[in-house]
């Protein structure tokens, strides 16, 4: 049976995750798979829900949609419930059920750059520090706590609209301290992760090159146009720096098996994504 699929979100038509499936479903042989981009903004959630029949594996959602979606669901994995956003929805069986493949691949793409949870140097053994309060930085909190942390600073903008970030905190049992964004946080040894746009991060980028902040490794979940200057400044650092495009094929590959039932070919999907962005004028890989 032809099985149909999609982003959702708003603007989207820049989204790698077409690109992305499509090489999955091509290099696991299922013909009549398709995986489109969607414009869909908030009021029109519930209709597009509606609108998924028997030929719908599943969506895949970007901001603001991921906690949009929540009271839309039948069924809420419990990580999703702790985050407080699906950026992944099924409808196996008949019902809408919500997942977040945000925070495994988050961890996945830090192991694959070597940094994981075990070591004095680990993530557990410095508070990490999180730029930005919105749905990415409540996956980057269950992301720390999977690699064994129990606490993080987070800077933020406007601690008054941080509300939801301290309710999943308190879920994911994370203490979090709140810092005005731009304030200075130390030279702590913990992961960096960067959930802000692209330019956001640049006066993180200055302190690196300073050496006033010199993290464990960074992660920037831009992935165009790349690097940004957050991650150029920690390479020339000598500190690892982690890309969105790598968080985004890490979150991908679950999705792809959600969908379909399918181990990921993981290969397949990388060299079909980073093909596409090869093409983008502003994307150069570090060296």
């Amino acid at each position: 049976m032809a099985m149909r699929a999609a982003v959702l979100g708003s603007p989207i038509a820049h989204s790698l995750s077409p690109v992305l499936h499509t090489a999955a479903y091509r290099a696991l042989g299922l013909t009549g798979w398709s995986y489109q981009a969607i414009d869909c903004t908030e009021p029109g959630l519930p209709g597009l829900l509606r609108g998924c029949g028997r030929d719908w594996a599943g969506l895949s959602l970007t901001m603001p949609l991921k906690r949009a979606v929540l009271p839309l669901l039948d069924q809420v994995d419990p990580l999703a419930a702790d985050v407080g956003g699906a950026n992944t929805v099924t409808f196996a069986g008949g019902a809408r059920r919500g997942h977040n493949t945000d925070v495994p691949g988050m961890i996945a793409a830090l192991a694959e750059a070597g940094v994981g949870p075990s070591g004095p140097s680990g993530p557990a053994a410095e508070p990490a520090l999180i730029l930005g309060g919105g749905a990415t930085a409540c996956s980057a909190l269950a992301s720390l706590r999977g690699l064994g942390a129990d606490r993080a600073t987070v800077a933020v903008r406007d601690p008054a609209r941080a509300a939801d970030l301290l309710a999943a905190a308190d879920r994911l049992g994370m203490g979090i301290r709140l810092t005005a964004f731009g304030e200075h946080a130390g030279r702590g040894r913990g992961v960096l992760i960067s959930t802000v746009p692209a330019g956001a991060a640049d006066e993180y980028a200055d302190r690196i090159q300073r050496g006033d902040c010199a993290p464990l490794a960074v992660l920037d979940v831009v992935y165009h146009p790349w690097p940004t200057r957050l991650a150029a400044a920690a390479q020339q650092a000598g500190i690892v720096a982690v890309s969105g495009f790598d968080l985004l094929v890490h979150q991908a590959a679950p999705q792809v098996e959600l969908m379909t039932g399918r181990t990921a070919p993981l290969a397949a999907m990388r060299k079909a994504g980073l093909a596409e962005l090869a093409g983008r004028r502003e994307y150069h890989r570090l060296p």
